[in-house]
């Protein structure tokens, strides 16, 4: 088995393992989409859970290290190289990316009209944005960027957060948030022109998370500096950015708070 076939493996067994969670965290009671009572008013603000808060701790300890030791440094210096502007282009390629994943979980939400004016962007900013380097949808036409994950679809389905967990590199999430994440990556990993070779994939990838980091300098030091327990700060940023990104999202009962 050649690395790109373990690469592609390593996915699936990720994607089935993530769901597998999310018929657990189901069959333990916390939601049933197919019920009923799913639908039924829920307590606003109720966040998930932590059961998992010593693993989550010295996850997120490690992570901390990683960011600090190896990460900011690199962004930093990736940031003296290349100008902002360049930056956001380079960030604005791999947003375009994304799109039309975000256009399905807009379609599975119900959501249909952002589902088109979704994939409008990507159309728009893939011809006159050159593949995405330009945003001229919002720029020209004023159809501005809309968050949508799979994770979010979930819960628009009925099924809940399950737990806070804190994932080694990737960081905060809830047991359905990162079971969505590794379903959107299988997926886009179906359309991506550079997942022939999985060296190529993990050079893409850690390129797209220094540039990213490069847009945002300071911010890690700002949230951590929030609070006595940078652990708590960073859960809380978490749920806190999450509600903000998913205003508006339709759900089954107005009053059901999805967290995401």
């Amino acid at each position: 088995m050649n690395l790109n076939n373990l690469y592609r493996l390593s996915l699936r067994l990720m994607v089935a393992l993530a769901l597998v969670f999310v018929v657990f965290a189901n069959a333990s009671g916390t939601e049933d989409f197919l019920n009923d009572e799913s639908y039924d008013d829920k307590a606003v603000g109720v966040k998930a859970s932590d059961p998992l808060e010593p693993f989550n701790r010295a996850m997120f300890t490690f992570n901390d290290k990683v960011y600090v030791w190896v990460l900011d440094p690199v962004a930093t210096g990736y940031s003296k190289v290349l100008p902002a502007d360049i930056r956001q282009c380079v960030g604005n390629f791999f947003y375009n990316f994304g799109e039309p994943i975000r256009s399905v979980n807009f379609l599975l939400q119900g959501r249909f009209r952002d589902s088109g004016l979704t994939l409008s962007r990507f159309a728009i900013n893939s011809i006159a944005g050159v593949f995405g380097l330009a945003d001229p949808a919002a720029d020209e036409f004023k159809i501005p960027r809309k968050k949508a994950t799979f994770g979010q679809t979930l819960s628009v389905w009925g099924v809940g957060d399950g737990f806070y967990l804190v994932v080694p590199l990737l960081g905060s999430s809830t047991l359905r948030d990162f079971s969505g994440k590794m379903v959107e990556t299988l997926a886009t990993s179906s359309y991506y022109p550079w997942n022939d070779e999985a060296g190529t994939s993990v050079a893409v990838f850690s390129g797209q998370v220094v540039n990213d980091t490069s847009l945002r300098l300071g911010v890690y030091e700002d949230i951590k500096s929030m609070s006595f327990d940078p652990y708590v700060a960073f859960r809380n940023a978490y749920f806190q950015s999450r509600d903000k990104a998913t205003d508006n999202v339709l759900v089954p009962n107005p009053n059901y708070d999805v967290n995401h």
